[in-house]
């Protein structure tokens, strides 16, 4: 793994423009930033961060089937105990997933760590799945990379055939987002794309212009009642919304499904180092509550006694607490030899229950920490994305890189 310079393309921002890529430059800054790409050989891709999302993401599917199971985990997790029966109920019929990005800390030479799993709302997709190999061919034809460079970037395919398994030929899909936020309304664009080449009906809607019918069911702004859904709304949001009441009785199909409410919570990196301590793409994490008096010389809450023990030495040494409800970093903080050395000084998620994770820390490239967005589309990895940033926590303005694959 390396980051090289590279030529910027001519002309790339009045193409992205014209495609609707809006937001390439936010707040006076580049977000899409092609100055230089990140380089991967294929045993890079392929065993250190393919096969290991997709064994992740086996691993998240078996938290969820423990916690769904488990009301104490329902608890921790903040999931309001009338909707218990909803969330569980959906994993139990098998309802099926779409997407996912994971966020993963990788050097080119260690292991990949999980940092956290955005199995819901995930957004940099058009910028992932589209913009990022029209670079690539375009960089090709110029002969900026060579012939040979490829990109592990099948997102789009893997989509439309997702789609294709999991909805009925012709079926009508309603996409809702946020049509004032760019990223979002992106985002879903892009996946109503892959729904419409997989021969599905496709609607935008505006999320504020849902309502309810006088027979319960949800509608679009043109009275058209809304089968089957695609919602650029996080659950732990949906879930105490006014209108949650009528989301079971509904008769809606959600995609997300209602049990990505489980894997979407940061609470579920407790859970998947309970089940395996240990692993070699797992950070220790626990509940801050657990381990508060611990962290400041006292002792652990006795249920994670043995597991603190062992991961101890190097919590102390470093760790980052958050919240298990955040969005771009909020509420993030580095802690290092008991010492606050990187905060975002955002606490607008910061009265949700925290947790605690091993610290891994970023490689750095020309002054620059990237993050690997590795984008799981059903239950295999079909992807990447980066992020960078000059300081150590990606936030919502932190920019997209582009990769290839060489060697």
């Amino acid at each position: 793994m390396e980051k090289r310079t590279l030529p910027e393309r001519a002309g790339w921002r009045d193409e992205a423009q014209k495609l609707g890529f809006t937001f390439a430059d936010m707040a006076g800054e580049p977000y899409w930033d092609e100055t230089s790409a990140y380089r991967f050989t294929l045993r890079q891709i392929e065993q250190d961060l393919e096969a290991p999302a997709t064994e992740l993401h086996a691993l998240c599917r078996e938290a969820v089937d423990r916690a769904v199971r488990d009301e104490a985990w329902m608890t921790r997790l903040a999931i309001p105990p009338e909707h218990w029966d909803l969330v569980a109920d959906s994993w139990r019929r098998a309802e099926p997933e779409l997407y996912g990005r994971m966020d993963l800390s990788y050097d080119g030479r260690s292991p990949a760590k999980l940092l956290e799993y955005n199995a819901d709302t995930p957004t940099s997709l058009y910028e992932s799945a589209s913009f990022q190999w029209l670079w690539l061919e375009q960089q090709q034809a110029a002969g900026v990379l060579g012939p040979d460079t490829d990109q592990f970037n099948a997102i789009h395919e893997s989509l439309v055939a997702r789609f294709g398994d999991i909805c009925a030929p012709a079926e009508d899909v309603h996409f809702a987002a946020d049509p004032e936020n760019p990223e979002d309304y992106a985002t879903v664009e892009t996946l109503a794309w892959a729904a419409r080449e997989a021969g599905l009906g496709a609607h935008f809607t505006a999320l504020s212009q849902i309502g309810l019918t006088p027979e319960g069911q949800f509608a679009d702004d043109a009275s058209r009642v809304i089968g089957t859904l695609f919602k650029l709304y996080p659950w732990e949001d949906m879930l105490r919304d006014d209108f949650a009441a009528h989301l079971q009785s509904s008769g809606t199909r959600f995609i997300e499904p209602p049990w990505k409410a489980v894997l979407s919570n940061k609470g579920i990196l407790p859970l998947l180092w309970q089940i395996a301590p240990g692993h070699p793409n797992l950070l220790p994490a626990f509940f801050l509550d657990d381990v508060r008096d611990a962290l400041a010389g006292g002792s652990p809450a006795p249920a994670v006694a043995e597991s603190f023990a062992a991961a101890e030495a190097g919590l102390r040494a470093g760790h980052v607490t958050k919240p298990i409800f955040s969005r771009e970093g909020a509420g993030v903080t580095i802690t290092e030899n008991g010492r606050t050395t990187a905060e975002t000084g955002d606490d607008s998620y910061s009265h949700h229950p925290m947790i605690v994770q091993g610290l891994a820390l970023l490689p750095e490239f020309d002054g620059f920490h990237p993050v690997v967005g590795a984008w799981i589309v059903g239950e295999a990895c079909c992807g990447i994305g980066l992020r960078e940033d000059r300081a150590r926590i990606t936030h919502n303005l932190s920019r997209f890189k582009p990769h290839f694959i060489e060697g």
